[in-house]
């Protein structure tokens, strides 16, 4: 089975956006880990070391983590859509919203990490799944 869509085109946009995340955090942390002499030790608690690091640096791993969680959501529709013959038009243009709010979410919290800012670019993101929720849905029942 051979499946083209459109909507196809921004989840590898988001999965190369993660890509990036995932350099730029080890791009920072190993620096950080080196100038601060760590020594990694799988006996610590998971995060305990982590947490000595600045937090500038922590910033982008937190990032990164975030990049893993919600986005599944959203190529879980995105590639159902794909399948349904349905990425185009309006869910097109959520899922390419919803890549791009994700991206300038992950500038923010890479770069200043204001929490005000962060959650109103959340929530509207997460708007942009439930809109491509409710048109899966439609599709499917």
């Amino acid at each position: 089975m051979s499946v083209s869509s459109p909507i196809l085109a921004p989840v590898v946009a988001l999965v190369a956006w993660s890509l990036v995340m995932w350099l730029w955090m080890y791009v920072t942390r190993l620096p950080a880990m080196k100038q601060a002499h760590m020594v990694p030790d799988p006996q610590a608690p998971r995060g305990e070391q982590m947490n000595q690091l600045p937090a500038k640096v922590r910033w982008k791993a937190d990032n990164y983590n975030h990049l893993m969680e919600q986005p599944t959501i959203f190529y879980a529709l995105a590639l159902t859509l794909a399948l349904l013959g349905e990425g185009t038009g309006t869910n097109l243009v959520l899922a390419w919203a919803y890549v791009g709010l994700r991206v300038v979410h992950s500038l923010v919290q890479a770069l200043v990490n204001k929490i005000e800012v962060r959650f109103l670019i959340f929530a509207v993101s997460s708007l942009m799944l439930v809109g491509l929720t409710v048109n899966a849905a439609r599709a499917v029942f």
